[in-house]
């Protein structure tokens, strides 16, 4: 047998073997690194993150922000529970944080760290878009997204080694590739290819969520249009690699009758009360 044909054997063998389904859409999706590592870089980083940028002194939107991503948290939950999928949050240790920061940005790490900057609140404009909001950052978490992308970025631009060994050879291109990966830091928009697939699928889960934990998911649409405003004549480099607005309200609308479906069947509240931001 030649040897190109056991290298095809061999990389098909490995993509079967990292295959693995995503909760919720049931998509097929190559997760090729263990997420004990992601997890652990993703601490490091968020760590020094939070070392470098000053948490909110506003105590009242610090509150909102941990009291709505504790309702998504016991949603998502009680899912997983319901669907006999309890195992796949076992790697989550879930923390939400308020941030000084003036951009319009939000995103979140594997293991479950989501950071909110200041700057997106005036869009959000009340919990319930805020709920839309962190439930569509948290599904990127849930969903691995992360893995996913990170895998991508390692086949294509460190060669295919594993995350160790890049780590050990390659320390800065790997976490350049790792905040790439999260879209963490001051800059966004350099996000790795397919990301548009990634975030109408964080669309779809997190509304879904937001549902569950019992917030008026009517709210996706006119937020997200308001996220696309805030870029005047251009999109704004959070939307980058979002999906287009019309066919993002589009898509929202046509999901609402079965994130209200998931409401009714894992549900923990039928209705938050709305709060101004």
């Amino acid at each position: 047998m030649k040897t190109y044909h056991i290298l095809l054997i061999l990389a098909a063998t490995f993509l079967l073997v990292a295959c693995a389904k995503v909760a919720f859409t049931g998509r097929n999706q190559v997760r090729m690194l263990p997420e004990s590592q992601l997890t652990s870089m993703a601490l490091t980083e968020y760590q020094q993150f939070l070392q470098e940028n000053k948490l909110s002194t506003n105590q009242n939107q610090q509150r909102l922000v941990k009291e709505v991503g504790g309702n998504l948290v016991r949603a998502a939950e009680q899912y997983y529970r319901a669907t006999g999928n309890a195992e796949n949050l076992s790697s989550f240790k879930w923390e939400f944080n308020l941030v000084e920061n003036e951009q319009v940005n939000a995103w979140a790490m594997p293991g479950g760290k989501v950071v909110i900057y200041t700057g997106i609140l005036p869009v959000t404009q009340n919990t319930d878009a805020l709920a839309v909001l962190m439930g569509h950052e948290m599904a990127h978490a849930l969903a691995f997204h992360g893995n996913e992308r990170m895998s991508q970025g390692l086949l294509a631009e460190l060669g295919g080694v594993a995350l160790d060994v890049a780590t050990q050879n390659k320390p800065e291109e790997t976490r350049n590739l790792f905040r790439m990966a999260y879209g963490v830091g001051a800059q966004v928009g350099a996000l790795l290819p397919f990301s548009r697939k990634h975030e109408s699928e964080a669309d779809e889960i997190g509304l879904y969520i937001a549902a569950m934990a019992g917030y008026n998911i009517e709210e996706a649409v006119p937020f997200w249009q308001r996220m696309n405003a805030k870029g005047g004549g251009r999109m704004p480099e959070f939307l980058s690699t979002h999906p287009d607005p019309s066919k993002r309200s589009e898509t929202l609308k046509k999901l609402q009758p079965k994130a209200l479906e998931y409401k009714r069947k894992y549900g923990i509240a039928q209705n938050q009360p709305r709060k101004a931001l």
